[in-house]
């Protein structure tokens, strides 16, 4: 069976977003070529990655894009073509296009659904930001590992990675920083 993965940019107090869904402050770093590489291996573990509507809505604004495949063409390759899966009652349709492909939408976070997909799934999931869906997954104990990359920035208010989350213990598997000020956490679910 294969795990579900979170991986999230959260502000040293917490947050994934501003208090108006704002993410900028996370994209405004210094470049780090080390950071950079880590962030590509990652992308390309070749699992689904998974979406909530607005961060699907996001990435399909701009990685289909000729500016996304000049400026990072090994990631615009992955967000294109790879299996993607949105959590959405909103969206009627996840047909493919021809720079967006292999969507799977699912209508919300059902604990069978997430089974079967764990169990058909020949790589694991990666949640991508998506604060909304991590958080329905850690309260039904669907998450196995949590990923955090912790930008050295305080917002001081904006939507909290963990709220309403019940409580949950993790356990550290690793953790990194880099010359950027990213730190990189990496916790299993207890």
């Amino acid at each position: 069976m294969k795990k579900i993965n979170a991986f999230c940019y959260v502000s040293v107090d917490g947050y994934f977003a501003g208090p108006n869904g704002e993410i900028d402050w996370f994209k405004a770093i210094r470049k780090d070529h080390e950071y950079e590489a880590f962030t590509r291996k990652q992308a390309n573990s070749g699992g689904p990655l998974m979406f909530g509507h607005t961060t699907y809505e996001m990435m399909k604004s701009y990685w289909p894009t000729a500016e996304a495949a000049r400026t990072d063409p090994e990631m615009a390759e992955v967000l294109r073509n790879g299996p993607k899966i949105v959590v959405s009652g909103r969206l009627t349709s996840v047909a493919d296009e021809p720079h967006w492909k292999n969507v799977t939408r699912l209508l919300g976070i059902d604990p069978t659904e997430i089974a079967r997909l764990k169990e058909r799934e020949s790589k694991d999931i990666t949640v991508l930001g998506s604060g909304s869906i991590v958080q329905q997954l850690a309260n039904r104990r669907l998450l196995d590992e949590i990923h955090l990359v912790v930008v050295p920035h305080v917002l001081g208010s904006g939507k909290a990675l963990f709220k309403d989350v019940k409580d949950t213990g993790l356990k550290l598997l690793d953790a990194k920083s880099f010359r950027n000020g990213f730190a990189w956490l990496s916790y299993a679910t207890a």
